[in-house]
């Protein structure tokens, strides 16, 4: 969470919040979930991984909902992750 990562880096949240939406151009959550969507598409890659689910596989990497991966995934890449898995 974003408390967590202001606690462990020893600033306020809302001072941590303010330098991610300048300096990278996004919020905490898109942050975030950018990182749960690039572990996404890594595993789906993986031979190892073949025989899951997308949805197991987003559950592992921090998503809660299907809704949540599909808007985020479709968000920053533009497809919905079924269809990154079917284009592999």
């Amino acid at each position: 969470t974003l408390m967590k990562l202001a606690e462990q880096l020893s600033v306020y949240p809302h001072t941590l919040s303010k330098i991610i939406n300048e300096k990278l151009g996004k919020n905490f959550n898109d942050l975030i979930n950018g990182y749960r969507i690039e572990a996404v598409k890594k595993r789906l890659q993986d031979p190892r991984e073949a025989k899951r689910s997308v949805l197991e596989i987003a559950f592992d990497c921090g998503f809660n909902s299907k809704t949540s991966l599909n808007r985020a995934f479709k968000k920053l890449t533009g497809k919905p992750p079924t269809f990154f898995k079917k284009n592999l």
